[in-house]
């Protein structure tokens, strides 16, 4: 249930200040909290303060009762995401790495966070680590994962599972656009 609720409040709030046509700083502005707290309430990372709530959505200019307005806090056993619904998101600053979120949720042990990225045939990072395990299936190219100074080629349709502490970056060696089905499981006690 948290997992549906800190998405659905966060996906209310985007939706009605770009209804709004307000920025995420005039929302923060407006509301007096901070523009990172914002987007990461925009982008499920966190579920605010029931104040911190009422102040957006007042800012907002909504009333309680609109913006909860057919709200049911269980989460429904069926989700269906087309295409188009899904989120693009930065995770890092760099070229070519174009993420977009597919579907997040907490569980009782975790919280999984699942995304598409696309690597440009010119993509480029430095070796990063995440607070996650991960799990990258290769949908289209050819990629080389290096994790913990291993390489490993993987090609369309193999998959790596690996503990996201260690540094690792995918790095496009197909000469086109790779598409990589990715998988967080954060560990709800961090």
């Amino acid at each position: 249930m948290e997992g549906f609720f800190i998405l659905e409040v966060g996906r209310r709030i985007k939706q009605r200040r770009l209804e709004k046509r307000m920025t995420v700083q005039e929302l923060a502005d407006k509301s007096e909290i901070s523009k990172g707290l914002v987007s990461q309430i925009e982008n499920g990372r966190t579920i605010p303060s029931l104040p911190v709530m009422f102040s957006i959505i007042h800012s907002l200019e909504m009333e309680l009762s609109e913006f909860f307005q057919g709200f049911n806090p269980m989460e429904p056993t069926i989700l269906v995401n087309r295409k188009t619904d899904y989120q693009k998101f930065e995770k890092e600053d760099a070229k070519g790495f174009d993420y977009k979120r597919i579907l997040m949720r907490s569980l009782p042990a975790c919280t999984i966070d699942i995304a598409l990225l696309d690597l440009s045939k010119d993509a480029y990072r430095e070796e990063v680590t995440t607070d996650a395990y991960e799990f990258v299936f290769v949908l289209s190219g050819k990629t080389e994962y290096s994790v913990n100074g291993q390489k490993f080629v993987l090609e369309e349709g193999d998959s790596i599972f690996f503990d996201g502490r260690l540094e690792h970056v995918p790095v496009n060696t197909s000469g086109q656009n790779c598409q990589l089905f990715v998988i967080y499981f954060f560990d709800q006690k961090n």
